[in-house]
């Protein structure tokens, strides 16, 4: 049976694929329809549109924390603490997917302030499943 910790794990990554698969399904019209060459990209996206160069900065922002939430996930798993990581989990991957969704929505102030809290929201988790983590494995 999974936990809500491998659900939400599973969650991240399919998030974080779902965003690469998007961006470059996008690129990939971009070539076919003679746009840009293959080889003009920027890995930015800076020389597209301001929603690539969003979908781009979200897609690497999942790709920069995800080893970080993975790795405490997975070790909850590992380690069958799960129990630590359970309650927490899901959260973790909405506010993951919020975050994702408003980058890709908008750069307005309100937005950036909205996106930037659910940020906080799961490094707030992360160091809780650390602390927790630590003080399960020192007993």
């Amino acid at each position: 049976m999974f936990s809500y910790t491998a659900i939400a794990l599973l969650g991240l990554v399919l998030w974080t694929l779902l965003l690469l698969v998007w961006m470059e399904t996008l690129r990939s019209k971009l070539v076919i329809s003679g746009a840009i060459a293959s080889n003009q990209f920027q890995p930015d996206n800076g020389n597209l549109s301001p929603f690539m160069q969003r979908l781009a900065r979200a897609h690497a922002n999942c790709v920069e924390n995800l080893p970080i939430f993975a790795s405490l996930m997975l070790l909850a798993i590992s380690t069958e603490s799960h129990f630590i990581t359970d309650s927490l989990a899901m959260w973790l991957l909405l506010s993951r997917f919020g975050q994702s969704c408003i980058h890709l929505v908008s750069l307005s102030v309100w937005a950036v302030n909205l996106r930037f809290s659910l940020f906080v929201v799961q490094v707030a988790i992360a160091l809780y499943w650390t602390i927790n983590l630590l003080i399960h494995f020192h007993q």
